[in-house]
């Protein structure tokens, strides 16, 4: 099994929009991610944001191999069109989790 997780950061001036976007694109991409196993899209609290927002997708992968070909490739094109859409006012971070023992 391999995770990532991407992060989306977004400001105060586009949260409704980013929202609609969430519910009309993202979640229809991540539905149809062929080397997904599972994936989870979260809204993200935390008292130490206050000048925007965040959202999560988790994704789980069947190997690293994989993983690494949707981050290449598939994460690419998610992340040139958010920023083609929302230029700097969506922030996207990757984090590359390697599970030292699951129970998933």
């Amino acid at each position: 099994m391999s995770v990532l997780s991407i992060t989306f950061h977004c400001t105060k001036n586009n949260l409704e929009e980013w929202e609609n976007y969430i519910d009309e694109t993202l979640i229809l991409m991540a539905e149809n991610l062929l080397d997904v196993n599972k994936y989870i899209l979260s809204e993200v609290h935390s008292d130490y944001i206050d000048e925007g927002k965040n959202y999560n997708l988790l994704l789980v992968f069947d190997n690293d191999n994989l993983r690494e070909d949707f981050v290449q490739s598939e994460l690419k094109n998610i992340a040139e069109r958010v920023e083609a859409r929302f230029g700097t006012e969506v922030m996207i971070f990757n984090t590359f989790l390697n599970p030292r023992k699951t129970r998933f």
